[in-house]
């Protein structure tokens, strides 16, 4: 039998729950950041092993079209829950009304995976030299819309920089620079440019990445979070979804070939070479801050966050600073105990 992409993720969707009928279980619809792929793939895990299930929660997953472009769009297209870029929440948050935005519940990626990929032989070597340069990225990438912040940390004139949005993929825009194109850096994911441009034979090592990471080590990356409605009124099934995805990630993290071969079943054709090495890359870098050692995968320390929103409010002139507990919301978490330490030594 033939699978069609789409087909395969109806299935998924359509998963039956054993043990619990259909209207006894708390409808969720989940807006992911990418198509399914090696870094999400800890949420099938966590599907395929019924965590959800046993929660009482039907869990439904979409593929989204960036870690920027889903935040604004959750709640607006009836989605229960989100995952994408943290600090394109914060702006979210900061340009609309007090307590009203959406609310980060169970934060992934410790370090941001932010980069600009350029060639590892030319003149690029420090973000100061990306001036008078052209870099290019899909138009809701996140490393390009919070390039000012990246540039006021580290002393660009945001002038200098010349930003073009592209079409082409990943894979194409690295390819083109390489072959002397208009564009001398692209913005992206770490992972995801390595994952783009390895089955077009360009060996990784041919690039250099400016990793946001170095320069504004306070960021951090993608968080499930929730619109405010569902926040307000819906607190027991946010603790079992987050309890169930830490399960999945718990899982993930022991051993990422049960998360591939989920992935492998929800989407079968998928490149599980490429998507294993992604997912290693995603678990060993930007789930690997020593941060998560103290207060676990899922946390944000709050000072470290406070000085986020400051830069991010003050840079971007954005009309008003929300507080640390109006964009994130520990309690959900689950018990320390069960909280995910060991990625930070991995």
């Amino acid at each position: 039998m033939i699978f069609s992409r789409r087909h395969a993720l109806a299935l998924l969707a359509a998963t039956p729950l054993a043990g619990a009928s259909q209207a006894a279980a708390r409808r969720m619809r989940i807006l992911l950041n990418t198509s399914y792929c090696g870094p999400v793939s800890f949420f099938l895990l966590a599907q395929q092993r019924g965590y959800f299930r046993e929660a009482r929660l039907d869990v439904a997953f979409s593929e989204g079209g960036g870690a920027a472009a889903v935040v604004p769009q959750v709640a607006p297209r009836g989605y229960q829950a989100g995952y994408g870029d943290m600090c394109a929440l914060i702006e979210l948050v900061a340009r609309g009304e007090p307590d009203a935005g959406p609310v980060a519940i169970y934060t992934t990626f410790n370090t941001t995976p932010l980069t600009i990929a350029v060639e590892a032989s030319g003149p690029i070597r420090a973000p100061k030299d990306l001036e008078g340069r052209t870099v290019s990225g899909h138009a809701q990438d996140a490393a390009l819309l919070t390039f000012d912040v990246f540039a006021a940390a580290t002393g660009i004139d945001p002038a200098k920089v010349r930003r073009v949005t592209s079409h082409s993929d990943l894979g194409g825009q690295v390819a083109s620079m390489l072959k002397g194109g208009s564009a001398q850096g692209v913005f992206g994911f770490v992972n995801t440019i390595i994952a783009s441009v390895t089955p077009l034979g360009i060996d990784p090592a041919r690039l250099r990445f400016i990793n946001y990471a170095d320069y504004v080590p306070d960021m951090y990356g993608n968080t499930l979070f929730v619109p405010r409605s569902v926040y307000r009124n819906s607190a027991p099934e946010l603790r079992k979804l987050v309890r169930a995805v830490n399960r999945g990630l718990a899982d993930t993290a022991a051993s990422p070939d049960a998360a591939i071969d989920a992935l492998v079943r929800a989407v079968p054709g998928v490149d599980r070479a490429v998507d294993r090495t992604r997912l290693v890359g995603t678990l060993k870098a930007e789930m690997a801050n020593p941060e998560g050692a103290r207060i676990g995968i899922g946390d944000m320390d709050d000072a470290r966050l406070a000085r986020l929103i400051e830069r991010i409010v003050s840079v971007k002139k954005l009309p008003r600073k929300p507080r640390v507990d109006e964009v994130f919301d520990r309690s959900f978490l689950p018990p320390d105990a069960e909280r995910i330490r060991t990625l930070a030594a991995r």
